[in-house]
């Protein structure tokens, strides 16, 4: 019988071959219980509430900031006008008065406009002319300033509407009916790059009175 060959031994090239390591899975997290339906409501009422407490403060700091504009703005000057030393002469070229009754601020850059709003007149067909305002003139500052008034101070003017009424120019004294107003125009206070404007209520005409007079008209 023939003798089975035998294989040669493996040379220590072939045994020094490392063995590669066998890549072991990571095990998965396991996922985290659900949470129970009364902790759930409670996460959802605690997220709520913080919204809601944060939308309560932004309200607060916006009423807070509206209300110290408010303020501001409630103590800003405003000029006053009177016509109550007007006793002679034509109602429509009358001096008027312009006071700052405010206790701390002034009336810086002031201008004063005066508006014809309406006027009748007879033995002309009566007729109604549209607003007209004029540049007041003749205008004094009894005071340091001389274009603005401080707290407490006062000035006069005239209201040049003679020029605006050609019918009654001749004989004022023949206006059955008008109304007039001015208009004042000057730098907010502590911020002068700023102008305010501020109409004055209404003066009606009193033909009651010799000579006729200007009397504030009251509110409404």
């Amino acid at each position: 019988m023939a003798r089975k060959k035998r294989k040669p031994p493996l040379t220590e090239k072939a045994s020094a071959r490392p063995a590669r390591p066998r890549k072991r899975r990571q095990p998965t997290a396991p996922a985290p219980p659900a949470l129970p339906f009364d902790q759930e409501l409670l996460q959802l009422a605690r997220s709520a509430a913080g919204t809601l407490q944060r939308a309560f403060l932004a309200v607060l700091v916006l009423a807070a900031i509206g209300g110290i504009a408010a303020g501001l703005w409630m103590l800003r000057p405003i000029p006053t006008f009177s016509s109550e030393d007007v006793a002679a002469g034509s109602p429509f070229d009358a001096t008027f008065q312009v006071k700052n009754r405010n206790s701390w601020l002034g009336l810086a850059n002031l201008k004063i406009s005066c508006v014809l709003a309406q006027v009748r007149a007879s033995p002309i067909s009566p007729t109604m002319v549209d607003p007209t305002m004029v540049d007041a003139t003749n205008v004094r500052f009894a005071g340091k300033q001389a274009n603005g008034l401080e707290p407490g101070e006062s000035g006069t003017f005239t209201c040049p509407f003679q020029v605006a009424l050609t019918p009654t120019k001749d004989d004022p004294g023949i206006a059955q009916r008008a109304e007039i107003y001015f208009r004042s125009e000057y730098d907010l206070p502590l911020i002068g790059s700023l102008r305010l404007t501020d109409n004055s209520a209404r003066f009606s005409l009193n033909t009651r009175l010799l000579p006729p007079r200007w009397t504030s008209k009251p509110n409404g």
